[in-house]
């Protein structure tokens, strides 16, 4: 895995963390492959029915943000 690339994505998560944390949840970095970033959602976000809405608007974005590269964010259960 690309260091820079990790170290981008693990900043956006760690930027986004605090929002999860509010609502009893979390994030995990999985793996990041050919631009796509897979993570876990944790705690409260695994039953959430928001957390696709959270993972599009929130966490894809703020990971676009800090690693343009990236093409999409999925989560894995």
């Amino acid at each position: 895995m690309n260091m820079e690339l990790q170290n981008k994505v693990q900043k956006a998560l760690d930027e986004i963390r605090p929002y999860l944390q509010t609502d009893g949840g979390d994030i995990e970095l999985v793996s990041i492959d050919d631009k796509v970033v897979t993570v876990r959602l944790l705690g409260a976000c695994i039953g959430c029915t928001v957390n696709q809405m959270t993972l599009k608007s929130g966490v894809e974005m703020t990971v676009k943000k800090h690693a343009p590269e990236i093409l999409t964010v999925v989560n894995v259960a």
